[in-house]
C-alpha cells in the first residue's frame, strides 16, 4: 500500500519554488502533487485538492504563509523562510517544522521524519466475522473480495495464498471503511480489488496478475467506479 506523503509546494519566487520541488523529488517519502507561486490560488484550490502536507514560504505578498496555513484545514504544514521573527506564529499553528532558508535536502528530510513520527501507524490487520468465526486477516494478503453466490449479504475474500474466507453479513461500504483507501478500490457492483493485483486496464476492464486455468483473471470496470479507480491507480504511478 502507498506510504507516500502527498504534498503541495508554495513559494512566490519561482527560482525558490523550482529548487524546493527539486529537493522534494529526491525524498522518497514525498509525492509532489502541485506547485504554486500564488498563495490565493492555493487557498482557493485547497478544498478540492488531495494532499497531506503543504511546504510553504512565509514572506509573500497578498497572503503570508501563516495566513495560508490557517486557511488549510486538517493539513500538515512545514514552513520555509529566511525570517526568524515568524517562528513563534508558525509553531502556534502546530506546524510540523520551521526550516530556515536556504533549505537543504538534509534539513528537509529531518522535517519529514518529524511528520512521519506524528502519523498513526497503518493498520496491518482487520478482524472480521467469517465462516470460521472472528478472524484476524492480514490486509496486505487480500487479493480481492467478491459477493457470495450463496448469500448476497456475505462476501468472499480471496487471499494471495489462494485461500479464502466468507465474510458474514457485511456490505462493501462497511468493508471499505476498514481498509486503506489507497490500497483497495471498488470496480463494479460485485467486486472490490487490491490495487496490487492490477496488471493493466482499459476503459471497461481490468486485467490482473492472477490467473484461473492459465488465463488472467479479468474484472469488469463499471462506469460508476471508473473515475475512482483511475484516480487511485494514478497515485500509484
Amino acid at each position: 500500500m502507498s506510504t507516500k506523503i502527498k504534498c503541495v509546494l508554495l513559494d512566490d519566487e519561482i527560482p525558490g519554488l523550482t529548487y524546493l520541488k527539486m529537493l522534494c523529488e529526491q525524498i522518497p517519502e514525498l509525492e509532489v502533487v502541485k506547485t504554486y507561486n500564488d498563495p490565493q490560488k492555493l487557498v482557493h484550490d485547497s478544498a478540492t485538492l488531495d494532499f497531506d502536507l503543504c511546504i510553504l514560504d512565509i514572506e509573500m505578498p497578498k497572503l503570508n504563509g501563516v495566513q495560508v496555513a490557517s486557511a488549510l484545514k486538517n493539513k500538515s504544514v512545514i514552513f520555509t523562510t529566511a525570517y526568524r521573527e515568524y517562528a513563534a506564529e508558525a509553531f502556534d499553528l502546530d506546524a510540523v517544522d520551521f526550516v530556515q532558508k536556504p533549505v537543504t535536502k538534509e534539513r528537509l528530510q529531518v522535517a519529514i521524519k518529524k511528520l512521519l513520527a506524528r502519523r498513526p501507524r497503518e493498520k496491518e490487520n482487520i478482524q472480521l466475522n467469517t465462516d470460521q468465526g472472528k478472524t484476524l486477516i492480514r490486509i496486505n494478503d487480500i487479493s480481492y473480495v467478491t459477493t457470495s453466490e450463496i448469500d448476497g449479504r456475505d462476501k468472499v475474500a480471496f487471499m494471495k495464498d489462494h485461500s479464502s474466507f466468507v465474510l458474514k453479513n457485511i456490505s462493501f461500504e462497511s468493508l471499505q471503511s476498514q481498509l486503506p483507501a489507497d490500497a483497495f478500490c471498488r470496480v463494479n457492483k460485485k467486486n472490490l480489488i487490491s490495487l496490487q493485483i492490477v496488471a493493466s486496464y482499459t476503459f471497461e476492464s481490468i486485467t490482473t496478475t492472477l490467473s484461473i486455468n492459465g488465463k488472467p483473471l479479468v474484472f469488469a470496470l463499471n462506469e460508476v467506479y471508473r473515475d475512482q479507480f483511475q484516480n487511485a491507480t494514478n497515485l500509484l504511478s
